[in-house]
């Protein structure tokens, strides 16, 4: 009961400036409660490491059309004309990470690993400015791990001591994130009493989530 918090509450403690991950596939698995509160309340110069920063008006795609991300680490922008906008005009910084090269980096922050080693844009543009390692006749990058202060993730089901639950897409990066951020807040669709959920179906266990956005009536 104690991890339970309204979204506005806890955003409201986010920092300008903040580094933060966010789950989903665009926008599906994407915490959209809290995608909104950092909007009403304009936090800006964030850095968001993601898969995809949506569609414009969209999941973390709102968060580009207002302007409120200085910095973001994704996989692919090609959905969303504004982040390309705004990257062309040099108002946003933008890092494209092969999409399995991201997770495995996430993964590498989650698990205090040194780094990862993939062929993975060997020879291309990715691999300037990067170390890179033979192995056996075989070139590989060094890819360094991703952390974050927050992550902030969606889940299909939660109990109140914070297990989660994951459903479909959302079990891509939201699981891996929620291991590598200092603080994890989980927007879970519904809270059950615990027991509901069985231990063998908790993908990410209550000691890991230090938040639950818990649902609020809506009035009107």
């Amino acid at each position: 009961m104690g991890k339970t918090v309204k979204a506005a509450d806890f955003i409201d403690h986010v920092a300008d400036g903040a580094t933060l991950m966010i789950g989903g596939f665009m926008g599906v698995g994407s915490p959209r409660r809290l995608i909104d509160e950092l909007v009403r309340q304009g936090k800006k110069e964030l850095t968001v490491i993601a898969n995809d920063s949506a569609r414009p008006g969209v999941a973390i795609g709102k968060l580009i059309s207002a302007r409120l991300v200085r910095r973001l680490v994704v996989s692919h922008i090609g959905t969303n004309p504004e982040t390309q906008r705004q990257m062309m005009d040099g108002v946003l910084e933008v890092e494209l990470v092969p999409q399995g090269t991201l997770a495995e980096r996430i993964r590498a922050g989650g698990y205090g690993l040194g780094g990862v080693l993939t062929p993975t844009g060997v020879g291309t543009i990715v691999e300037q400015g990067k170390r890179t390692l033979e192995i056996e006749g075989r070139v590989f990058l060094l890819e360094m791990p991703l952390r974050a202060q927050y992550a902030l993730v969606c889940a299909r089901r939660a109990d109140h001591i914070g297990n989660l639950v994951y459903a479909l897409t959302a079990r891509n990066l939201n699981p891996l994130m929620a291991m590598a951020a200092d603080t994890v807040v989980a927007e879970p669709q519904e809270i059950v009493p615990v027991g509901v959920i069985a231990p063998d179906d908790v993908m990410t266990p209550a000691v890991l989530v230090d938040r639950l956005v818990a649902r609020e009536p809506v009035h009107g």
